[in-house]
C-alpha cells in the first residue's frame, strides 16, 4: 500500500512539475506575441504560480539588504509559507496571514533575543486568508480575518494567544477570487470596519460594484456601504495619526509599457471615484476603455502621489511610536512588492513617504537590496507593522520571512 501511495505521489509531482513548466513556457512565448506583455523576472512568475521561494536563505538575504542610516535589520522569523499581512496584538505578539496554507500564525519573542521562538497556527482551514485586524468592543477582543470570499472573527485571549470559542463568518457574500483575490481590512478611527476588494481583471468593466472598491461596515458586518470606487487593487490603507485622513495604495494596470501608468497613493474621500478602468494616473484616458469617457475626467480624483509603473505598492503603515527622530515624523512606510510586467525589474524595496506641514509628500528609500545589481530578485516586501517597542516588522512572501528593523541612535 505504501509503495502504491509513494508511486502515486511521485506521479502527481511529475505531472504538477510538467504543468508548471508548460505554463512558464506559455508565458515566455506570450511575451513574444502579446503587445505590452513584458516579464521582468520569470523567477517571480514561477514563485507566484508554484509558491517556490527565494533561492537565498533568509539570513543571507538580510545580510544583502541595505537600510537607511541609523536603522538595523535582523530576521525575526523565517521558513514561513508566503507571509502576507501583519498585526501586533495587545500583548506584543505578531500575527501573520499565510493565504496558501489557510492559516493565521502567531509569532512571539518570549526570550527577548529579537527572534520569534513561539510560532504556532491559531486559525486554520480558512479560504486564502489575507487581511487581519483586532477590535476591542469593550467586552471582547476580536480577531478579524478577511478571506477571499468572507470576513469572519473570533474572540481572543491575548494572554495565552489562543482563540476563545469558534470562528464565525460575518460577511459571507464577497465576490470570490478573480485576478486580484486578496481582501484587506482595517478598523478606522470611527470604529467602523473598512474593506477593499480588488478588480477581477487587468482592465474591464465589473458587474459587481464592490470590485475595485472600498467598503465599510459596522463591527458586526452589517450596513455595507461602498465609499470609494475606481481603485484597481488597493491592498494597503491607513490613517494619518495627525489628521485621521485615509490613504490607500493602488496598483496601476498592466500591458501599457514599462513606464505607464503610475502606481498610486490615493487620499480616500467618501464617494470618491479614482478612475479605473477608464482613467489612469493623473487624468489619462485608458487606451482600451477610455474612449467616450471624457466626461469622467472632471469627477475622477487623481493620486496624491505617483509611484513608478509596476512597482506594486502594497502595505502602508504610518509610524506612530513616540521613539522616532524628526526625520520619521509624519511618515508612512510603504512596501513596494516589485514589478513583473516590465522589461527590467523595478520596485522591490521599502520606502518612506513624508508629509510636510503643507501636505507635500517626499520619498526616500528605507530598505533596499531585494533586487541585486545583476537583476536577481531575492525578496518581495509585502506589509509593514510596528511593534509595541517601536520595532518595525516587514513581511516578505518571496523569501518566506519577516524582518525586524530598529532605530539605533
Amino acid at each position: 500500500m505504501r509503495s502504491f501511495y509513494n508511486e502515486a505521489m511521485h506521479y502527481s509531482l511529475r505531472i504538477f512539475t510538467l504543468l508548471l513548466l508548460l505554463l512558464v513556457l506559455a508565458v515566455f512565448l506570450a511575451t513574444r506575441f502579446v503587445p505590452g506583455l513584458q516579464i521582468s523576472s520569470f523567477a517571480v512568475i514561477f514563485n507566484s504560480i508554484s509558491g517556490a521561494g527565494s533561492p537565498e536563505t533568509s539570513h543571507r538575504i538580510a545580510d544583502s539588504l541595505v537600510t537607511a542610516p541609523n536603522l538595523q535589520l535582523t530576521v525575526f522569523a523565517d521558513n514561513l509559507t508566503k507571509p502576507r499581512i501583519l498585526k501586533t496584538t495587545p500583548h506584543g505578539q505578531l500575527l501573520v496571514s499565510s493565504p496558501p496554507t489557510g492559516s493565521i500564525i502567531l509569532l512571539a519573542d518570549t526570550n527577548g533575543d529579537g527572534q520569534a521562538d513561539d510560532n504556532r497556527v491559531i486559525l486554520s482551514n480558512l479560504k486564502r486568508p489575507h487581511g487581519i485586524e483586532i477590535f476591542d468592543d469593550g467586552n471582547t477582543s476580536w480577531l478579524y480575518v478577511a478571506e477571499t470570499n468572507a470576513v469572519g472573527r473570533v474572540a481572543m485571549d491575548w494572554t495565552s494567544g489562543e482563540p476563545v470559542g469558534d470562528y464565525h463568518r460575518l460577511i459571507t457574500d464577497l465576490p470570490p477570487g478573480g485576478g486580484h483575490w486578496t481582501r484587506s481590512i482595517r478598523f478606522g478611527p470611527d470604529g467602523l470596519l473598512y474593506l477593499t476588494v480588488g478588480s477581477s481583471c487587468n482592465v474591464c468593466e465589473e458587474s459587481d460594484p464592490r470590485r475595485a472598491a472600498m467598503m465599510r461596515y459596522q463591527p458586526d458586518g452589517s450596513d455595507e456601504e461602498i465609499i470609494a470606487t475606481g481603485l484597481r487593487n488597493s491592498v494597503g490603507f491607513d490613517w494619518t495619526p495627525w489628521s485621521n485622513q485615509l490613504y490607500a495604495t493602488d496598483n496601476g494596470r498592466d500591458m501599457l509599457g514599462d513606464h505607464f501608468p503610475p502606481c498610486e497613493l490615493n487620499l480616500i474621500q467618501a464617494g470618491g471615484f479614482y478612475g479605473w478602468p477608464y482613467i489612469n494616473g493623473f487624468g489619462k484616458l485608458d487606451p482600451d476603455l477610455g474612449q467616450g469617457k471624457e466626461h469622467l475626467l472632471t469627477s475622477s480624483l487623481s493620486p496624491s502621489y505617483g509611484f513608478p509603473a509596476h512597482n506594486a505598492p502594497l502595505g502602508i503603515h504610518f509610524l506612530r511610536h513616540s521613539n522616532r527622530p524628526e526625520t520619521f515624523q509624519r511618515t508612512a512606510l510603504v512596501a513596494l512588492h516589485g514589478s513583473w510586467n516590465r522589461s527590467e525589474p523595478d520596485g522591490y524595496k521599502v520606502v518612506a513617504l513624508r508629509w510636510d506641514q503643507q501636505g507635500t509628500i517626499s520619498i526616500k528609500d528605507v530598505l533596499t537590496g531585494f533586487l541585486r545589481q545583476n537583476q536577481q530578485v531575492i525578496g518581495r516586501p509585502v506589509d509593514i507593522e510596528e511593534g509595541l517597542d517601536g520595532g518595525i516588522y516587514i513581511s516578505d512572501d518571496y523569501a518566506g520571512s519577516i524582518y525586524r528593523m530598529l532605530y539605533i541612535d
